[in-house]
């Protein structure tokens, strides 16, 4: 259940709309409902902005459905990131209205549409095509934490003069999320031409010696631009909620 739910729920009982005994049985499975094999945190929107989202590597279709299902059911949108074609597939023959982004490798399921809170712009930006599943994941998510976004891709630092084409675009978001993988080196680039706090993602595009991603992380923890901010290796994700937090501040 999201804060405006609730308020509108609480609202209904004050003014007579909703009987206690309704009011109490929608509220009964805060603060988890327990599925056995997991236990939903209906109640994360209300702590956090942000309902739970599902993490597919590891769980079945089944199991995806199960969980999307109980999230849908309390009026929440639903996100399940790390979605492979079989999986996607599986899941959508019986959650008919989820679509999935297999650009994002992700899957949604909107009840309602996405409000927008964040103040300004999210830029997404990548330094080549390989960090798009990453740069994606970063987007849709953050779009459906309720921001305008926009995205920027194939802007590495081997050609430099396709990200300074784009100078205007850099200056004008409120937030930047850098996607890089090789030698890591676009976050720092692009945390020297702007004001504005700038999230560097680490990808494991690279050849060997980059072990994984490893050497982009490392580059980014090391990077000469004060104030870059890093997130694991991959996790487009997770810099999408940090960047939706500054957002909203």
């Amino acid at each position: 259940m999201n804060p405006d739910k609730l308020r509108d729920l609480l609202e209904g009982v004050r003014r007579g709309r909703v009987s206690t005994d309704d009011a109490f049985q929608r509220l009964r499975q805060l603060p988890f409902e327990d599925l056995g094999f997991a236990k939903v945190d209906h109640h994360r929107a209300l702590r956090t902005g942000f309902p739970e989202v599902i993490f597919g590597p590891g769980k079945t279709a089944k199991q995806i459905i199960e969980i999307a299902r109980r999230v849908s059911r309390s009026d929440q949108n639903v996100l399940i990131t790390r979605v492979d074609p079989d999986q996607a597939r599986a899941v959508r023959k019986v959650l008919r209205k989820a679509v999935y982004s297999e650009a994002a490798r992700a899957l949604t399921l909107i009840s309602t549409k996405p409000k927008i809170v964040g103040r300004g712009t999210i830029l997404v930006a990548a330094a080549g095509t390989s960090d798009m599943n990453v740069a994606e994941e970063a987007a849709l998510t953050a779009e459906l934490l309720g921001n305008e976004v926009q995205r920027l891709h194939d802007v590495g630092v081997s050609g430099l003069h396709r990200l300074i084409a784009h100078s205007d675009l850099l200056r004008q978001a409120s937030v930047l999320i850098v996607v890089a993988g090789m030698e890591g080196a676009l976050p720092s680039v692009v945390a020297g031409l702007v004001d504005k706090p700038v999230i560097a993602v680490p990808t494991s595009i690279g050849y060997g010696a980059s072990f994984g991603g490893m050497a982009a992380l490392l580059a980014m923890l090391n990077s000469c631009a004060a104030g870059v901010t890093v997130v694991n290796i991959d996790n487009g994700f997770g810099a999408a909620v940090a960047a939706s937090l500054i957002n909203r501040s």
